[in-house]
């Protein structure tokens, strides 16, 4: 039995994804908001969000950032932005998986009214933990390029110990850095400290700031604030991997004069490659799995 699959908008790492998926049988993948592409994909459909019929889908994969408040997906590779309204979603059957990274309240609403199956792709531990790793390593390529001291004895602090937090906090002390990690939860204390690292309670974490080199942020909220940069070492730089808006008081760190930036998509800079396995491989087995 054929499926079709939608691929609506992406980045680079959906083109390692497009090329896996071309290797299920009986699969016809169309692609939307791809027209910008250098290379093309033979034998694959590049259409309009308007000449796709909804009912005939059985797999919708939306970009990793999903869609904004209002239904718009913003593809990487099209000058023409996609409106996915919830009647949109109602036409899909309800046998239809929707893939997206992360979902807003906009998506999970229409998802919902259209009682059809929800995959928020880095919600999932396995895709998180994998994607960790060249997050880390993006995460070593902008400290190199934006500090001028090496990473070996520098002073790092990560906050957080999530899935990133924690591969981005061994990734740096592999190199030699004196790495402390600043967390909420006793067990994730208890475990920074097994690894050898310096535990610091989070809301501590303005207390050891006076000797931070790199501050990397991994949590999604307002944990790097004033308090806690007013004594951070005017070489000192942030880097914030946390999804847009980040954590950190980015006006602030300007008054200060301290360097701050919004790390975003790393795995799709520093390894499209990869990213894309890494994503085809978790969708690859939801839609083998359902018998539509």
């Amino acid at each position: 039995m054929n499926r079709t699959i939608a691929i609506v908008g992406g980045d680079a790492r959906y083109l390692e994804l497009i090329r896996q998926l071309q290797a299920l049988t009986d699969t016809t993948l169309l692609l939307i908001g791809f027209d910008k592409l250098e290379q093309g994909f033979t034998g694959l459909k590049q259409l309009a969000i308007d000449e796709v019929t909804p009912s005939e889908l059985d797999a919708v994969i939306l970009p990793i950032t999903g869609t904004d408040s209002n239904g718009m997906v913003e593809p990487v590779f099209s000058e023409k932005k996609i409106h996915l309204s919830t009647n949109w979603f109602q036409q899909l059957k309800k046998s239809t998986i929707v893939f997206s990274g992360i979902a807003n309240a906009y998506l999970k609403n229409a998802i919902s009214k259209a009682n059809i199956k929800l995959v928020p792709l880095l919600d999932r531990d396995d895709v998180a933990i994998y994607n960790s790793i060249p997050t880390a390593e993006g995460t070593i390529m902008m400290a190199i390029e934006h500090t001028d001291f090496t990473i070996h004895s520098s002073c790092v602090v990560v906050v957080g110990f999530g899935r990133v937090g924690h591969t981005v906090a061994n990734k740096f002390s592999s190199l030699g850095a004196k790495v402390s990690v600043s967390a909420t939860h006793m067990k994730d204390l208890a475990r920074v400290t097994e690894m050898g690292l310096t535990a610091i309670p989070l809301d501590q974490l303005a207390l050891h700031m006076q000797a931070c080199d790199l501050l990397i942020n991994t949590i999604p909220a307002p944990v790097i604030r004033k308090e806690e940069m007013k004594h951070l070492p005017s070489h000192a730089v942030i880097i914030d991997l946390a999804s847009k808006p980040g954590g950190t008081d980015f006006t602030y760190a300007k008054q200060r004069g301290i360097k701050a930036m919004l790390a975003r998509s790393l795995p799709s800079i520093v390894a499209p490659k990869t990213a894309g396995k890494i994503l085809a491989n978790v969708i690859k087995q939801e839609i083998i799995q359902n018998p539509y």
